[in-house]
């Protein structure tokens, strides 16, 4: 496995617009959580070894905190031409085996991915009532094969403060996971093009 890390957006940064299709056919767009107190924008997908590694908490969590108030989506921008697994339908079936509560849509053209800076499978994304940037980061310590628990500690506490309209503290460690895979040629320009995992 390759190592990719978030490319740590600047905090304060307005969050991009999206509309994108559910895999209940329905289609999500950023307005539709305009009062929820915060936003959680997960960049995942179905075969990164990292994503597998957490997302039985990371269900838990987002059926947690939603419960709470906060706003969860998870969107898949890989180019599934070249990675089928990561297909819609592959995508619907993935979040039913899973018990994802949160909708994860599709980013065929990978513009959502590119405007987040999104980098990594999982890559995470946490905005205020403003929709400000307050934490990008990793889920936890925890990796593949590290023997560490997943208990989705760091994450847990900026959302935490955000729900409690609190500031959340700066110092942030990036997220690590498999590259998101971009199209032949359309790689963005922040991403260094490290190879795939």
């Amino acid at each position: 496995m390759v190592k990719t890390a978030s490319t740590m957006l600047p905090l304060g940064s307005q969050a991009p617009e999206f509309s994108l299709p559910n895999v209940d056919g329905s289609t999500v767009s950023l307005s539709d959580y305009a009062d929820k107190p915060g936003l959680l924008v997960m960049f995942i997908c179905n075969h990164c070894p990292f994503v597998i590694h957490l997302r039985k908490e990371l269900a838990k969590f987002a059926t947690e905190y939603q419960e709470k108030g906060l706003a969860v989506v998870a969107i898949s921008s890989n180019d599934v031409e070249n990675y089928p697994q990561d297909g819609p339908d592959k995508m619907k079936q993935e979040a039913e085996t899973h018990g994802y509560t949160f909708p994860y849509l599709f980013d065929d053209s990978q513009d959502v991915a590119k405007a987040y800076h999104a980098a990594c499978t999982p890559d995470f994304f946490l905005f205020d009532k403003d929709r400000r940037l307050v934490y990008r980061g990793q889920f936890d310590d925890s990796r593949p094969e590290s023997g560490i628990p997943v208990t989705g500690a760091d994450l847990r506490a900026a959302c935490d403060s955000v729900l409690a309209g609190e500031s959340v503290p700066a110092d942030q460690k990036p997220s690590i996971g498999c590259n998101i895979k971009w199209k032949s040629g359309s790689e963005p320009s922040y991403f260094t093009g490290q190879a795939t995992a």
